[in-house]
């Protein structure tokens, strides 16, 4: 039997990168899945190549109405929701003394605001006993040159992952975290202005990563797979790092 059968899951941020991947993952294990995306013809795209049990639904989490019309949608299909994957999020990198209001509001209005409503919102329709799984990052507890504002959302993240699970311990709805450490996606060209520049930044962190390589957005999603199915039924409360061991030595 498959790992999510007849399950209800939904995916923020799911266009692409580690949302895409775990989209696919949870369709092939027999979950009906909701993708949102703030891009609609990558979301077409998404849900071409999942194929089936998806749903697409356009909308930005750092836009509270966006999020009222998922959740509408989801129940007007479903009525229920048993595992919630907020995985929306962006990365940019600003050194102190050049971050700007607007580099600050935007990376706290998505990773923070944005997460935090994604969840409150769908409590109505999560089924108590069921799975939060937050995306945070090593970030958080990884000092790396003008990553301060995104590191410093990502340790609200894992906060949030402490202090959600005792909020809903009445419910018994799980909340963990998984932290990636660097993964091959799109989001690392943003990082830098140029292709070499990328390329240069990519040489640089693979040598602090004991693996020697970069992530896939595959080994991600199976970590998020453990975290939504009753293999980790007894697993609350943690931060489940998936980076080749760069923030574990």
């Amino acid at each position: 039997m498959n790992k999510l059968e007849g399950k209800v899951a939904v995916i923020t941020g799911a266009s692409t990168g580690i949302g895409l991947a775990t989209a696919q993952l949870f369709a092939s294990e027999g979950a009906q899945v909701y993708i949102t995306g703030r891009r609609q013809s990558e979301l077409d795209a998404a849900v071409r190549q999942i194929g089936t049990n998806v749903i697409g639904v356009e909308g930005d989490v750092s836009n509270l109405a966006d999020l009222d019309h998922l959740y509408a949608t989801v129940k007007q299909h479903h009525d229920r929701i048993d595992v919630l994957f907020a995985n929306a999020g962006v990365a940019e990198n600003a050194p102190l003394g050049d971050i700007t209001e607007a580099h600050f509001d935007k990376l706290f209005g998505i990773n923070v605001k944005g997460l935090l409503f994604t969840v409150q919102k769908a409590l109505p329709l999560l089924v108590d006993g069921g799975s939060i799984i937050l995306n945070a990052s090593i970030a958080s507890t990884k000092g790396r040159a003008a990553s301060s504002v995104y590191g410093a959302t990502k340790a609200a993240v894992r906060s949030f992952a402490r202090t959600w699970t005792v909020d809903l311990q009445a419910r018994q709805i799980r909340v963990n975290a998984v932290s990636p450490g660097p993964i091959n996606t799109s989001a690392i060209r943003g990082l830098a202005q140029t292709q070499e520049q990328v390329e240069q930044f990519k040489a640089s962190l693979v040598s602090t990563i004991p693996m020697r390589r970069f992530g896939d957005p595959d080994e991600v999603a199976k970590a998020v797979l453990f975290l939504a199915s009753d293999d980790s039924s007894f697993i609350t409360g943690i931060e489940l790092a998936v980076d080749g061991g760069r923030a574990q030595i």
